[in-house]
């Protein structure tokens, strides 16, 4: 039986015992662009109120918890890949044109929280409206900048979003995705049953599918 060369054992021991910054991409301590990234979404979300200054420290940590307990993520203060791709950075790096798998997901979970129960056209318009308001100057520029601003859907904000996701919300994603948009160009929408808001009641209507009137 052949020895194993020690400098060869050496590299297979070291990767195999490799502390967990193999698998938390970011912990207090980390510091750089990731950081930056992480610190603006949950800054811009009202999860952080420090420094933009890509220091991974105890306030960061503290504003990953708490993003964390909300998304239905093992509160850990640690932004792993679990807790990347809920944010939106699924690679650490800044969102770009290329329409990643975690954007589908993303919003096939809020299709899902938000539309669950109508019919497929209604759920595609959601995500639509999702889309347009990325494409909107006054929203955020991204899927997940989107939906996860404050008080921007029901469904992050009592927890839906985290139920499992239907196949046809899935589908419903790729089709908004893929340029399908029922709505005419709404940026807004709100079930007139139980909306008690009075400025979304004032938007102009585009047009009614479901439940849903959709608005600009």
């Amino acid at each position: 039986m052949k020895r194993i060369p020690i400098f060869i054992l050496t590299l297979i021991l070291c990767t195999v015992f490799t502390d967990s910054s193999a698998f938390a991409l970011s912990k207090i301590g980390s510091r750089g662009q990731e950081v930056t990234n992480i610190q603006t979404r949950l800054k811009s979300w009202g999860y952080y109120s420090g420094s933009v200054d890509g220091i991974y420290g105890s306030q960061t940590a503290s504003a990953v918890k708490s993003f964390q307990q909300k998304n239905g993520l093992t509160a850990d203060g640690v932004a792993g890949p679990a807790t990347l791709a809920k944010i939106g950075l699924p690679t650490g790096q800044s969102s770009s044109s290329t329409t990643s798998s975690n954007d589908v997901t993303l919003l096939a979970m809020v299709i899902n929280g938000e539309a669950h129960g109508e019919s497929y056209e209604g759920q595609v318009a959601v995500g639509a409206v999702v889309l347009n308001r990325v494409r909107h100057s006054s929203f955020p520029n991204s899927i997940a900048g989107v939906i996860y601003q404050p008080g921007a859907f029901t469904a992050v904000d009592d927890g839906q979003i985290n139920k499992a996701i239907e196949q046809s919300c899935f589908n419903a994603a790729k089709d908004a995705l893929n340029g399908w948009d029922p709505t005419g160009g709404a940026i807004y929408y709100y079930n007139p049953s139980t909306a008690t808001n009075s400025w979304i009641r004032s938007r102009t209507i585009v047009k009614t599918i479901g439940k849903h009137v959709f608005c600009k």
